[in-house]
């Protein structure tokens, strides 16, 4: 009897989740489109990486790292020291959906992936946008 594929393996296990990671962080270092987001993250870019790629190998179903190292990943209490309105939302956004779009996968895990990020991403906010309170 063999273990169901979860999406860890369908995006290549820690190889692909690794080249994912680094794809959106080298589009949210270089891109125009994510300058607030990307002010909100230290000159080097190494811890985040590392964290993300920790948490996503298990939020994939591949083996908790993040956990293992961390703790319960308690998301929206670690990122509230940082202003999240819409606008960075969308611009971590925006780079995670070309990330997504680059990264090899079957099309429907990719649209599963992408929507279950827009939620989380949503989640995150803990500002109100102006003009909208």
């Amino acid at each position: 009897m063999t273990e169901p594929e979860t999406p860890y393996h369908l995006v290549g296990g820690d190889v692909g989740v690794r080249a994912l990671v680094d794809r959106f962080y080298d589009l949210m270092d270089r891109a125009p489109e994510a300058v607030e987001i990307r002010e909100m993250h230290a000159r080097s870019l190494t811890v985040s990486r590392e964290k993300l790629y920790l948490f996503l190998s298990g939020w994939l179903g591949g083996p908790q790292l993040y956990v293992e190292q961390y703790g319960h990943p308690r998301l929206r209490a670690r990122h509230l020291p940082f202003p999240i309105g819409s606008q960075a939302r969308d611009q971590w956004l925006w780079c995670m959906d070309h990330a997504l779009a680059a990264h090899e996968m079957p099309a429907p895990l990719r649209a599963a992936l992408r929507q279950k990020l827009h939620d989380l991403a949503d989640h995150m906010r803990n500002q109100a946008d102006p003009g909208n309170p």
